[in-house]
């Protein structure tokens, strides 16, 4: 039988502060910091609650509720700048807590770039509801039913499960309330839920362990929980009897849950802080030829239900879409209001970070990994990232990895304990083709991605 789960109601009183209560302490701090003598201040406000359960072999290991709030004010004297932050929402905790910023402020050196930002710069209009909040609170039983049963399609798939690391179901719930002494006020609630499943495949040659998970904004769009299950069992047995590969080098794909890591690759290098601390290989690259010219990287933050949507960015700017690789050329970085000052440049309203990002063949020619393969030929799937190995000051690339060996077009053995290597430069521009298989539970989302090359030491 396959449970089913649904949104709550959200006229519920879910938090213990309400939106206007959030906006009067925002506002209550930011006049304690101006009576206090800053200059300027800025504060953000959030509260969040959920709980997560853990199931192995049938059984309840763990259940965890929580519950978290926070103030985190920041001050400034001039260009001297404090922070502080608490969890007790008292008038007496917020004094406290800005009268720290402000002794923290006076002992820091002075930074010319440090500041909130320009006025005209701050998103001061209303603030657009992107649908990114569906609160879901289920019953402890409830969730326990749908990891078990998430856990039970799995191990149920083949005599070849013979061990599990548990499924797991988990819920979180939040809002929050940034504002500044220029007059921005904004804010609004948000969700997040997600389960998963790991589970260990074992014949006479050895063990293999693989997972899958999904992770939503809203409970109803889960697949069925026996379909994760099923997902995570087909692929630890998929790896069984894996060996290594042979020594070259050779196209590789790296399959769409991975793939999103060449996203985030980029995105690190075209950061301004790497950038202004030049210790990026995308320096100076504003402007070049960075990815084959039928490439696309779309930033999308307006995007209803998306997993990073945002209006505004973490200093205040008004989001909005945009390209920031179009036809393989950098059109843009990564900006905060900081970084962009460090760099003499315009900020992107990216303080925090990016928000939704796709990484598009624009030919749309392979609609999945199976036709991308097709087109390979011969050469290495990647499936698993072991290791961190990334220099982003010069693009140097060596990881472990495992995954599958292709020969004409078809998955020939599983393959283990090998190392794939290339230049981050170098592979950007390699991309052969990008298949559409992106998975809707990244922020960075990819569909496979076949590169020409990477050097491949197995055996």
């Amino acid at each position: 039988m396959t449970s089913h789960v649904a949104d709550v109601s959200t006229n519920d009183p879910l938090f213990a502060h309400t939106r206007e209560a959030l906006s009067r302490i925002a506002t209550d701090v930011i006049d304690l910091a101006k009576v206090g003598g800053a200059s300027a201040s800025e504060v953000d406000i959030s509260e969040g609650f959920g709980q997560s359960v853990n199931v192995r072999q049938g059984e309840v290991e763990t259940i965890e509720h929580h519950r978290d709030k926070q103030v985190g004010v920041t001050v400034y004297l001039g260009q001297r700048k404090g922070y502080a932050s608490t969890s007790d929402f008292s008038g007496e905790a917020l004094q406290a807590t800005v009268r720290a910023a402000l002794d923290i402020a006076r002992f820091t050196a002075e930074d010319p770039c440090a500041g909130l930002p320009d006025v005209e710069q701050l998103m001061l209009g209303p603030v657009p509801d992107l649908d990114l909040f569906h609160p879901w609170a289920p019953s402890v039983e409830t969730a326990v039913n749908l990891a078990r049963e998430c856990e039970a399609a799995g191990l149920a798939y083949s005599p070849a499960i013979q061990n599990s690391e548990g499924a797991s179901v988990s819920t979180h719930q939040g809002h929050f309330i940034m504002a500044n002494s220029l007059g921005f006020l904004g804010g609004y609630p948000t969700s997040r839920h997600s389960m998963g499943c790991a589970l260990i495949a074992a014949d006479e040659h050895g063990m293999q362990r693989d997972d899958w998970y999904e992770s939503v904004r809203a409970a109803t769009q889960f697949p069925p929980a026996a379909e994760i299950g099923l997902k995570a069992a087909q692929r630890a047995v998929a790896r069984l009897g894996g060996r290594q590969c042979p020594t070259g080098e050779v196209p590789v794909i790296f399959e769409a849950p991975i793939a999103s890591t060449i996203v985030g690759s980029l995105v690190h290098a075209a950061s301004g802080g790497a950038l202004y601390r030049k210790s990026s290989f995308l320096e100076g690259a504003l402007g070049t030829q960075i990815l084959p010219d039928f490439v696309v990287l779309e930033e999308r933050p307006l995007l209803r239900g998306g997993q990073s949507s945002a209006p505004f960015d973490g200093d205040g700017l008004a989001t909005r879409d945009r390209d920031v690789v179009r036809a393989g050329i950098l059109e843009g970085y990564f900006l905060s209001v900081y970084s962009a000052r460090k760099l003499g440049m315009a900020p992107t309203a990216n303080g925090g970070g990016s928000h939704n990002l796709f990484l598009r063949d624009t030919r749309a020619a392979h609609s999945n990994l199976q036709s991308l393969m097709k087109t390979m030929g011969r050469g290495l799937l990647v499936t698993e990232l072991l290791g961190q190995g990334v220099n982003y000051v010069n693009g140097d690339y060596s990881r472990g990895a495992a995954g599958f060996w292709i020969e004409n077009g078809e998955i020939a053995y599983p393959v283990e304990e090998i190392t794939i290597a290339g230049n981050l430069k170098d592979m950007m521009q390699g991309i052969v083709a990008i298949a559409e298989d992106r998975l809707s539970r990244s922020a960075k989302q990819s569909g496979a991605i076949l590169l020409d090359r990477m050097m491949v030491a197995g055996a």
